[in-house]
């Protein structure tokens, strides 16, 4: 099956797609590295060089790259915070909704009196829950609120937002509303990699959060070796 992966972090300190041709694809938004293996392409949203903090990624050259590719599904692995005390660190989810308030959205639509309309299509998601179980659990219909970053949130941020959703991130809302423009299907999928600033009494910061990060990649492998063979 034909399908597109956008991951970040995870991939980053990963050696499963060491064996992946490395390519290239220009855009009239920029140019766009990715890995190629098969039918499926693994495009790291944050680039192929020196990693871009959230805030600067060229979100629609990327989505641009997948549709000029020929993609019409895609799946994308997000690392997030958790911002209810039932979502511990670990934790795997599928977001259905997303609330993105903070930043205006990235869009297609610079020049038309025209915007699309929100929402993640999940439509692979039914088969990989029911594919991944029992090895992997997730938990669906989650809601994700999308902050700017690259900092992360303050205490008295997180007390607003988890009031709003589920989990916390800085990129899926962007790539969810490009992905619609363009009609690609987007598929949600995150990993909790840490409780939110002053969530259940801890404080974040980038040194643990990238230890904790660490913590999850030998799932993220796992994870992704399994959607690897469910998706082939």
């Amino acid at each position: 099956m034909k399908v597109a992966f956008i991951s970040g972090t995870s991939i980053v300190n990963s050696t499963q797609f060491s064996g992946w041709a490395v390519r290239s694809v220009e855009t009239k938004h920029g140019s766009v590295t990715y890995k190629a293996h098969g039918d499926h392409i693994l495009l790291n949203r944050h680039g192929s060089g020196t990693p871009l903090p959230p805030h600067a990624i060229n979100y629609r050259a990327n989505i641009r790259a997948l549709a000029d590719l020929g993609f019409e599904d895609v799946v994308a692995l997000n690392s997030v915070g958790s911002l209810k005390p039932d979502l511990p660190p670990g934790s795997l989810v599928s977001c259905a909704d997303y609330v993105g308030l903070q930043q205006g959205p990235a869009t297609f639509f610079d020049e038309e009196l025209k915007g699309g309309a929100p929402g993640i299509e999940n439509n692979l998601i039914p088969r990989l829950v029911a594919a991944l179980a029992p090895e992997f659990t997730i938990k669906t219909g989650k809601v994700y609120v999308q902050m700017r970053g690259p900092r992360f949130e303050t205490k008295a941020e997180i007390r607003i937002i988890k009031e709003w959703g589920d989990v916390v991130g800085m990129t899926a809302a962007h790539e969810a509303d490009l992905c619609r423009e363009l009609g690609l299907r987007y598929n949600s999928l995150a990993i909790v990699d840490n409780y939110a600033n002053g969530l259940e009494g801890t404080e974040i910061d980038f040194v643990k959060f990238k230890d904790l990060v660490k913590s999850n990649q030998a799932k993220v492998d796992r994870l992704f070796a399994r959607l690897l063979e469910i998706l082939g």
